[in-house]
C-alpha cells in the first residue's frame, strides 16, 4: 500500500470476514473483561487492548493508524484539538526548568500556548526566524533546551519551513524536530521524510475538510534515540513510578516510547480525548483528502495569481506563486503544491481589509480554515489579536492583512466575488 492514495482510503482499518466495511463507531466508554487479572494486565501494559476511552478506543486507534500510514510514522495519537496536540508533543517531552526553540512565524494561539501558558508551567521559550541561519539557530539552543518547533507552512503568514535546516539543528543539539503539519497535510508533504521526529496535526483543517468536528494528532517517527540523551528526558528514559515502574523508552523502543508515555500519562491526567464520533467523521474526510487537496492548490493559485495584478492589493504571500520569497522551499518541499490559503494585504490597511470582507458574498467571515467552502478572516482582530504591534511583524502579519482560505468551488466564481468586494472598497 505505497500509494498516498490508496492509504488515505484503506490505511488504519482492514475489516475481517463479515465485518463491517466502514470503520465501526465504539461509543462506549468502558470494556468488559472476565477477570480482575485480565484488566491488570491491560493497567501494566503487558497486554494490547481497552479499558477506558479517555486512554483509547477502537475507532480512534483505527484512525490514528490511518494517520502513522499517511505521515510515515510508527505510532500516532488522536486529541480533541490541533490545540492539545501540540501541547501534548511539547510537554510529554519537557519539565518545568526546561527550554524550547520555536519559529516566530506560528499560528497565533499555539504562540500564545508557547510564550505564556507554558511559560507559567516554568518551561520558557526563544523564538527564531523561519529564516534563521543555522548560526542563529545554533545560538537560541541552551542546556536546557528540550525541543525545536516550527510549522511546515506557517499560519497566516504563509512562510514555508526548511525543514531541513531546523532538523539538522535540532539534531546537532541532541533534541528532537516537531513539525505541525497542518496546512499542507501528508498530500502534499511528509516532513518526517526530512528529518522531523514528530508532527502534529489540527485534524480539524483539511483532514476534515468540512467543519464538522474539532480534533487534533501527533505521530510519531520512530527514529529519535531518546536512551541517548536519556540526562535530557528524564520522563522517558527513568522508571515512571506513577505507571508501576516503567520505563518507555526501554520498553517500547524508540518506535512507541513517545506516543505510548504520551497517552499512558497525558492523557491519563489531562483527558483531552477526541470522540470516538469525532474520529469517525475524520475518517471520512481522510478517505477523500487525495482528492480534495489539489483542488484546494489549484484555486488558491488562481486567487493569488489574480490578487498580485489588482491595483487594491499591497502585497500577497503564496509559496506556490512564483516571485513568492519561499517559492523555492515551497517547490522543494512541496512540488505538487501546499495548500489553498492566501494572505494577503490591501492598501488601505485595517480598514480596507474589514470592508473588503464585509462585502464578500461566497466567502464567509469565520474563525475557520481550510473548509470545502471558502473563509476568510483578519488575522490582527481575530486569531492574533493577543499579539503586540510588534509580535505581529515578528510573525509577519501586518494589522490589515486578510487570510483568505479558498474552497472546493470554482475558481472563477471566487475571482468574481473577490474582485466586486475589492471594488466596493474604492
Amino acid at each position: 500500500m505505497s500509494s498516498i492514495d490508496t492509504r488515505c482510503v484503506q490505511a488504519g482499518y482492514t475489516p475481517g470476514n463479515g465485518e463491517p466495511r466502514q470503520i465501526p463507531i465504539v461509543q462506549s466508554t468502558t470494556f468488559k473483561y472476565a477477570t480482575s487479572e485480565d484488566m491488570g494486565k491491560l493497567f501494566d501494559l503487558e497486554a494490547s487492548g481497552y479499558f477506558y476511552t479517555r486512554l483509547q478506543n477502537p475507532t480512534n486507534d483505527y484512525v490514528a493508524a490511518k494517520l502513522a500510514s499517511l505521515e510515515g510514522g510508527t505510532a500516532a495519537m488522536l486529541t480533541s484539538s490541533g490545540q492539545a496536540a501540540n501541547f501534548f508533543a511539547i510537554f510529554n517531552i519537557c519539565n518545568a526548568g526546561d527550554h524550547i526553540v520555536a519559529s516566530s512565524s506560528i499560528y497565533g494561539g499555539t504562540f500564545n500556548l508557547i510564550s505564556v501558558t507554558l511559560q507559567k508551567m516554568g518551561i520558557t521559550s526563544t523564538f527564531v526566524s523561519p529564516d534563521a541561519t543555522a548560526e542563529e539557530l545554533d545560538a537560541a539552543f541552551q542546556p536546557n533546551t528540550r525541543a525545536l518547533f516550527g510549522e511546515t507552512i506557517a499560519n497566516p503568514a504563509l512562510t514555508v519551513l526548511d525543514i531541513e535546516k531546523f532538523a539538522d539543528a535540532a539534531h546537532r543539539h541532541g533534541v528532537p524536530l516537531i513539525i505541525d503539519n497542518t496546512f499542507p497535510t501528508p498530500v502534499n508533504c511528509r516532513p518526517i521524510e526530512w528529518g522531523a521526529d514528530i508532527v502534529t496535526h489540527s485534524t480539524t483543517k483539511y483532514m476534515d475538510g468540512h467543519g464538522v468536528a474539532v480534533g487534533g494528532a501527533i505521530i510519531d517517527a520512530g527514529r529519535f534515540d531518546w536512551m541517548a540523551h536519556a540526562d535530557k528526558y528524564p520522563g522517558l528514559c527513568t522508571p515512571d513510578e506513577s505507571y508501576h515502574g516503567i520505563t518507555y523508552a526501554e520498553k517500547f523502543g524508540k518506535e512507541g516510547a513517545f506516543i505510548t508515555k504520551c497517552t499512558s500519562q497525558l492523557m491519563r491526567d489531562l483527558g483531552c480525548i477526541q470522540s470516538p464520533q469525532h474520529a469517525f467523521y475524520l475518517n471520512l474526510g481522510l478517505e477523500s483528502l487525495h482528492v480534495r487537496m489539489p483542488k484546494h492548490c489549484e484555486n488558491g493559485l488562481a486567487v493569488a495569481s489574480f490578487l498580485k495584478e489588482h491595483p487594491a492589493v499591497k502585497a500577497v504571500a503564496f509559496p506556490h506563486l512564483e516571485g513568492d520569497k519561499y517559492y523555492d522551499l515551497a517547490m522543494k518541499y512541496m512540488p505538487k503544491g501546499g495548500c489553498g490559503v492566501v494572505s494577503f494585504e490591501l492598501k488601505g490597511g485595517r480598514a480596507a481589509a474589514e470592508a473588503f470582507m464585509k462585502n464578500l458574498k461566497l466567502a464567509a467571515i469565520e474563525t475557520h480554515v481550510a473548509d470545502a467552502r471558502t473563509c476568510c478572516l483578519n488575522p490582527a482582530t481575530s486569531t492574533h489579536r493577543q499579539m503586540s504591534e510588534e509580535q505581529l511583524a515578528a510573525a509577519g502579519i501586518p494589522a490589515g492583512l486578510v487570510r483568505i482560505s479558498c474552497g472546493l468551488e470554482s475558481a472563477e466564481d471566487l475571482i468574481a466575488d473577490i474582485a466586486q468586494a475589492l471594488e466596493a472598497v474604492k
